[in-house]
């Protein structure tokens, strides 16, 4: 402990209203600070149709994946055509447009000699 004209310096830093105790923020994880982000419309549908299981169509490819969706199907729009997907208790958390690939990888022609030359 070091001493400053008789008296201990964490004695006189204890009367200072600008000198802090250290602290360590503890970080919330990104989860808890921004909710899931749930389309209204496509609440409301899935609302309606609890016991009917019918497609809902839907061009919101943001929206999270929440419990009350597990058991429905509903039909994502790729940017062509909407792809209908059988929402599993996997897929929780996740965006719907992670199952709905927007464009199509096509292989290269192996038996294309003209592109070798």
């Amino acid at each position: 402990m070091f001493k400053k004209r008789g008296g201990a310096v964490t004695d006189s830093l204890k009367g200072n209203p600008f000198v802090r105790k250290p602290y360590v923020r503890v970080r919330k994880p990104y989860v808890l600070k921004k909710r899931d982000f749930v389309a209204l419309h496509l609440l409301k549908k899935i609302e309606k149709l609890k016991t009917k299981k019918e497609i809902i169509r839907t061009w919101s490819r943001a929206s999270t994946i929440i419990p009350e969706m597990v058991g429905h199907t509903i039909a994502i729009h790729n940017g062509k055509e909407h792809l209908p997907i059988f929402i599993k208790a996997v897929m929780l958390g996740h965006k719907l447009g992670e199952f709905s690939p927007t464009c199509n990888f096509l292989d290269h022609g192996k038996g294309d000699k003209r592109s070798r030359r």
